[in-house]
């Protein structure tokens, strides 16, 4: 399995960055890390290599980006309203440097978002903002509720950053366009937070997967058998 390691200024960020990239062509997916990871934490606990079959044989492309958790949602030393601009400067970062690198280098017109726990949360935050430019969604033991980071404090932007908030009022056709899957375990302790999204999108119409994994928990070794699975349903 090919492996690229990148590393560039971000003129966005305004520092370095890296990203593990697997695969030379196919369809494009971004990764992202749980909370506070960094960009190599999905090869490290083995969820590229479960996918490896996709890549090798050109279906997938991906991406694993790096977060900024510890500078924005879970950034105790600043001011609420600080961690939500910080984040805001990485959905920047995601959109103009990550998203159209991905479309550009692989041909697509769209890709796919996934993540486990609070990955999860960036994958589906990210897939609900911009549906245009995502066609698959696969969201692993997430929760989306974004406001127990925030201490109390809410604004627009957190509004529109907490998808349980925004996502009932958004009106976008391209939203019933994308694939969605919420996976949770049964014992999971986000499976209320993905049966309360998923109500949401059926009061939409909006189909989607809601797989609950029987005896189930929220850890990798449940995460490295969704993954595998959720591509085996795309349209390649």
């Amino acid at each position: 399995m090919s492996e690229q390691h990148l590393k560039w200024h971000s003129p966005i960020l305004n520092r370095e960055t890296e990203m593990l990239v697997y695969g030379d062509r196919g369809y494009p997916i971004i990764t992202f890390p749980t909370s506070m990871g960094r960009y190599f934490q999905n090869r490290d606990f083995k969820l590229i290599e479960s996918i490896q079959w996709y890549i090798d044989n050109g279906y997938v492309k991906v991406y694993c980006v790096d977060g900024v958790d510890e500078e924005s949602w879970y950034n105790k030393n600043v001011h609420p309203a600080t961690r939500v601009q910080n984040h805001l400067v990485y959905d920047q970062f995601i959109r103009e440097e990550i998203f159209q690198r991905a479309l550009s280098e692989t041909g697509y017109s769209k890709l796919a978002l996934a993540g486990c726990s609070f990955g999860g949360y960036h994958a589906a935050n990210f897939a609900f903002r911009n549906p245009e430019k995502v066609g698959y969604l696969f969201s692993m033991s997430a929760a989306f509720d974004i406001k127990p980071q925030l201490d109390g404090h809410y604004d627009d932007e957190v509004y529109f950053n907490n998808p349980p908030d925004y996502l009932p009022g958004l009106e976008n056709p391209a939203l019933h366009e994308m694939g969605i899957v919420l996976g949770a375990g049964e014992h999971d302790i986000c499976l209320d937070a993905n049966k309360e999204l998923s109500e949401i999108l059926n009061k939409k119409g909006v189909r989607h997967w809601l797989d609950v994994r029987i005896g189930a928990n929220h850890d990798w070794p449940v995460w490295r058998e969704m993954f595998p699975h959720y591509l085996s349903q795309m349209k390649f």
